[in-house]
């Protein structure tokens, strides 16, 4: 049991994907994984533990921003002896080609997060970067089943109603979409030599204005989980 997870030593999995969305992990848990327990309602950040395809995952909500993902990961990855960890989410496009409800993987994830920059005490500006061994996996497992999958560089935004950020610039530089936790999680992950990559199901469109509903992003982005799903197993 640690501060925030309500669970005990292996009651969860070694691979964990996690969603913003307390109510997603929910979604996920009930409709994909079998054998299913529950493990965690602390601050009903809801924790499952389950089978898919006869293999032990984990789902756990992460909560929004990257100071309460590093919260959940730093427990998982420490205290529970996770060792690989998918966050499952939406994002907001920033290019054209890139459209709603296709599928993005984080590469990588550029912040305007001080939390990244403290870290390092402003020595560097240092680059998270998601695990390659995953990042393959889930792009072959994407392209395989026919998706509409772009990888490259994401925003990890600190703050998610931001008038001043320049976004066309960031599009120029080849910024795909915009998120908010990629960045601390690909930080953690670096720092304890564990694995973790980002998949974001693009639910609105800066550029447009298209958008999904709260109800289509908890419940109908099921090509991202289970992409995310076959990746862990």
């Amino acid at each position: 049991m640690s501060v925030h997870i309500s669970a005990t030593k292996g009651q969860i999995a070694e691979s964990v994907l996690m969603p913003g969305d307390p109510l997603r992990a929910k979604y996920i848990a009930e409709n994909y994984l079998t054998q299913v327990e529950q493990y965690n309602a602390v601050r009903n950040m809801f924790g499952y533990t389950g089978l898919y395809k006869g293999q032990k995952v984990s789902v756990q909500g992460s909560g929004m921003g990257i100071p309460s993902m590093m919260i959940y990961a730093n427990e998982l990855y420490t205290e529970f002896d996770v060792q690989r960890i998918i966050r499952v989410g939406s994002g907001g496009s920033i290019q054209e080609d890139v459209h709603v409800r296709d599928i993005v993987l984080g590469q990588a994830a550029t912040t305007d997060s001080s939390i990244i920059t403290n870290i390092f005490r402003n020595q560097v500006t240092y680059a998270p970067i998601a695990s390659f061994n995953l990042l393959d996996k889930a792009y072959h497992h994407a392209v395989d089943r026919g998706s509409r999958v772009h990888v490259g560089n994401i925003l990890s935004s600190d703050r998610f109603y931001n008038a001043e950020l320049d976004k066309m610039k960031l599009a120029e530089y080849g910024v795909l979409a915009i998120e908010m936790e990629a960045a601390g999680l690909y930080a953690l992950a670096a720092q304890h030599k564990k694995e973790a990559l980002a998949i974001v199901t693009i639910s609105d469109h800066i550029l447009t204005g298209e958008e999904t509903t709260a109800q289509e992003r908890e419940q109908t982005f099921n090509e991202m989980m289970e992409i995310a799903l076959d990746t862990v197993i």
